[in-house]
């Protein structure tokens, strides 16, 4: 059997593992090959969890695992978290897994960094080759879960003058990926001393991040 068909398989037999385990409640942080550094901002999965327990009823485990994409252990969460600052590479297999996972019921945030955007549009295609990222409206039910964002994406960091805006793939009605841009969400869910933000900034971000985890946990 070859690696490709081996890795098909195992992927295929936790087809439904989400659903079946739905009262899973953990998050998980995806490691991705292309020498981007999927471990930036250390402190925010930490923190954004600490937040979601303390405040929208979740009980999630506040040591958030690692999982690289490519293994079936992202079977075993209903949202993963992916960030970083640069270069992102799929391998046919890893594309394959993800893929199995987005559609079986796991939901995947990707939030740019700063400089992660181009390269991981090209990866997505081999994700989803006939699906384009779609512009999410700020009526979309992701701002409003938890808490209102009446003007859908927080901006919590400055780059390059832009506007933030929130990106989305759909399976069969269902947002299953969502790509957050020019906002910087993870820059503002770490420790207070990391960036200096001032509580209110902070605090938005952790809101918009609560919503995120909200909507996955219930979609």
């Amino acid at each position: 059997m070859s690696k490709l068909c081996k890795t098909l398989s195992l992927s295929l037999l936790f087809i439904g593992f989400i659903n079946l385990n739905s009262n899973a409640q953990d998050l998980a942080i995806v490691k991705y090959k292309g020498g981007g550094d999927w471990y930036s901002n250390p402190t925010a999965l930490p923190n954004l969890i600490n937040y979601c327990n303390a405040n929208i009823n979740t009980k999630m485990n506040p040591r958030p695992e690692i999982v690289d994409v490519g293994s079936i252990d992202i079977f075993q969460f209903p949202m993963l978290h992916m960030t970083g600052h640069g270069n992102v590479f799929f391998s046919e297999e890893d594309a394959e897994n993800l893929g199995n996972y987005l559609i079986s019921g796991g939901f995947l945030h990707i939030d740019d960094n700063y400089g992660m955007e181009p390269y991981i549009k090209k990866e997505l295609k081999k994700v989803f080759p006939n699906q384009e990222l779609i512009e999410l409206p700020a009526t979309h039910e992701i701002f409003n879960t938890a808490y209102p964002f009446t003007e859908g994406l927080p901006k919590i960091h400055e780059h390059d003058g832009k506007r933030p805006q929130a990106f989305g793939i759909f399976h069969e009605n269902r947002l299953v990926l969502l790509f957050t841009f020019e906002s910087d969400l993870g820059d503002g869910w770490e420790d207070p001393e990391v960036h200096n933000d001032p509580p209110g900034v902070r605090e938005k971000a952790l809101k918009m991040g609560a919503n995120i985890v909200k909507y996955a946990f219930e979609n």
